[in-house]
């Protein structure tokens, strides 16, 4: 099997799992994320893959990766979701940013080699 076909037949699988688990049909997330129902029966019987457009759509619609949804890894949460590094970040200013970015490198390089 190749590597594409393996992806494309995880990505059937997970999209429709995450979509029963919001608890919608096809309909409605059609309807949520601006397409046709008839384009979510292609994606989810494995007939199409979505455009980048649409993989975007998808992954922000159902709050997961797309790396997720590609079967790149094998957590659903968006990885902000799982790291207390990111929760405060959209709150601070650019500078602050800057200087946060600073330090993380001086962190990176002290550290002992893996």
């Amino acid at each position: 099997m190749r590597n594409s076909d393996f992806q494309s037949i995880l990505f059937k699988d997970r999209l429709t799992v995450i979509r029963e688990h919001r608890g919608w049909n096809q309909a409605e997330l059609a309807k949520r994320i601006g397409s046709h129902e008839s384009s979510i029966a292609h994606y989810e019987n494995g007939s199409r893959m979505p455009s980048c457009d649409a993989l975007v759509r998808l992954a922000d619609c159902l709050q997961v990766s797309t790396d997720y949804l590609l079967g790149r890894v094998d957590y659903p949460e968006l990885p902000q979701a799982r790291d207390p590094l990111f929760e405060g970040l959209a709150k601070i200013s650019h500078a602050d940013r800057l200087l946060a970015l600073n330090i993380l490198k001086l962190l990176a390089e002290r550290a002992p080699p893996k």
